[in-house]
């Protein structure tokens, strides 16, 4: 074997969130890095590689030819879980994609949250519409993470069905707070993103623009009140 996989930051911490001794779909696998590493270390007992694209599922095989696993892993072309069995699934692993992508495969596979199956989701984009989607389709988050690759931030949270309860507006931004180390800076970055959308406003009076002004100032206030909650944690 001429190589070994280090996963990335982002990727080793959806690793980190899945249990052992699981059979795990890994959706949207492209080289099939993270079932391959789970596989080698032990953790995982099996998997199903799964990609919408015949390119990356390729990238896939040729992953778990080179690491010596064929027969640990199976190979499935299809969007989402569109052509997964819902007794073949212990986990699912869907990171790298937009929020609303997200939702939109966990919608067409109920099954999910009918079974209670462990998803650990790793959204890139629309993490506020993916919580309150989730929180309004019978599912909660269990936990979520933060991992840094450069300056970048990712959380990915892990989600079961059941009953999430109201979240706050800032909640369904950035996630409940909690006082992991890179939370501080997670609250900063999107106080960030929340103070540039309402200097671009500008004194706007249309009716959906002043709506969408007070639901960010709502935002803001509820940011620096997590921020002041985690200093106090961090002393």
């Amino acid at each position: 074997m001429s190589r070994t996989i280090q996963l990335t930051p982002r990727l080793r911490m959806v690793a980190d969130l899945l249990p052992r001794d699981v059979v795990l779909v890994d959706v949207g696998t492209d080289h099939a890095y993270l079932p391959a590493v789970l596989l080698l270390e032990g953790k995982i007992r099996g998997a199903i590689a799964a990609d919408l694209r015949p390119g990356p599922l390729n990238r896939a095989r040729a992953t778990v030819e080179e690491f010596g696993l064929e027969g640990k892993v199976k190979f499935c072309l299809c969007d989402g879980l569109a052509e997964i069995s819902p007794r073949e699934a212990d986990a699912v692993a869907i990171a790298g994609m937009g929020g609303e992508t997200i939702a939109a495969i966990l919608a067409a596979a109920p099954w999910t949250r009918d079974m209670g199956t462990l998803l650990v989701l790793q959204p890139m984009s629309s993490m506020a519409d993916l919580r309150g989607w989730l929180g309004t389709h019978g599912y909660r988050i269990e936990a979520e993470e933060l991992s840094c690759e450069g300056d970048t931030l990712y959380t990915a949270m892990a989600v079961r069905a059941g009953e999430m309860g109201p979240m706050t507006d800032a909640e369904r931004w950035v996630g409940r707070n909690s006082p992991h180390p890179l939370r501080g800076k997670w609250l900063d970055q999107w106080l960030k993103r929340v103070e540039r959308a309402l200097s671009g406003m500008g004194q706007a009076r249309e009716d959906r623009a002043a709506h969408r002004r007070v639901e960010l100032e709502r935002v803001r206030t509820g940011l620096l009140e997590m921020k002041r909650e985690w200093q106090e944690w961090q002393m």
